[in-house]
C-alpha cells in the first residue's frame, strides 16, 4: 500500500549521501548500535525511516535480514539501487508506520535521526512494542532538543529534538525497560554543534 505523504526529501534523496556531516553522524550511530546490540545472523531487524540505506548498510553484515521502512519513494529508490551491496537479505517498504500494519515481529528495532519527523512518538513507541519480539530490542537515535536552527529547510519536522527524560519515559510507558540513553555523535553544522542520543532498551 503506498503512502499518501508528502515526500519531503524528493529533491535530496539523490546526492543526499555526498554530505560528509550526515554520513559520519550516521557511521557514529552505527557504531554506537554495532556496540550495545549483541546482533546475530539469526535475527530480522526493522529500519525505521530507513532513507538511502546509511545504517541498514552498516548493520547488514550482523543480521540475516533487514526491513526498510520508508515513506519516501526517491530515498527508497536510492536504497533499491545499492540492493545488492548490502550484506544481507534486504526487503524495502514504503509505508507510513504511524499509520499501517506490518504483520511481522523483529528481533531488534532500529531507527537514525527519524522520530524528530514523527508527530505523535508516543503511539510510535507502542507500535515498536508490539512489532517486537519478546526480549526483543530498541536502538534509536535522534537529536538532543535544538532552538531549530539544525533544519534549514521544511522536511516535515514536529519536533525540534528531544529532552532525553522525555525522551526515555516515552519508551517506559510504552513498556520497555534496561533503558539506557548515551551520546553518539556530534553533528557539527555552520549553525552549530547538535548532539545525538542513542536510546536502547528492551521488551
Amino acid at each position: 500500500m503506498k503512502s499518501e505523504n508528502k515526500d519531503y526529501f524528493a529533491e535530496k534523496a539523490a546526492d543526499y549521501d555526498t554530505h560528509k556531516s550526515r554520513t559520519q553522524n550516521v557511521a557514529n550511530i552505527g557504531q554506537g548500535i554495532l556496540k550495545e546490540v549483541p546482533f546475530t545472523k539469526a535475527m530480522h531487524v526493522l529500519d525505521f525511516g530507513s532513507g538511502t540505506g546509511l545504517l541498514t548498510s552498516q548493520i547488514a553484515p550482523h543480521v540475516g535480514k533487514i526491513t526498510a521502512v520508508d515513506v519516501s519513494s526517491s530515498m527508497n529508490e536510492v536504497l533499491r539501487s545499492k540492493q545488492d551491496s548490502i550484506g544481507c537479505e534486504l526487503e524495502i517498504k514504503e509505508l507510513d508506520l504511524t499509520k499501517e500494519i506490518v504483520d511481522t515481529t523483529f528481533d531488534v528495532i532500529v531507527s537514525s535521526m527519524t522520530l524528530h519527523h514523527i508527530e505523535d512518538p508516543a503511539k510510535l513507541f507502542q507500535k515498536f512494542h508490539f512489532l517486537l519480539k519478546d526480549n526483543g530490542i530498541i536502538a534509536i537515535a535522534d537529536l538532543d532538543k535544538e532552538d531549530g536552527s539544525f533544519h534549514s529547510e521544511d522536511t516535515g519536522v514536529h519536533h525540534l529534538g528531544f529532552d532525553r527524560n522525555e525522551f526515555i519515559a516515552l519508551a517506559e510507558n510504552a513498556g520497555f525497560k534496561e533503558l539506557e540513553i548515551q551520546t553518539v555523535s556530534v553533528m557539527e553544522k555552520p549553525t552549530g554543534s547538535y548532539p545525538v542520543f542513542l536510546l536502547t532498551g528492551r521488551k
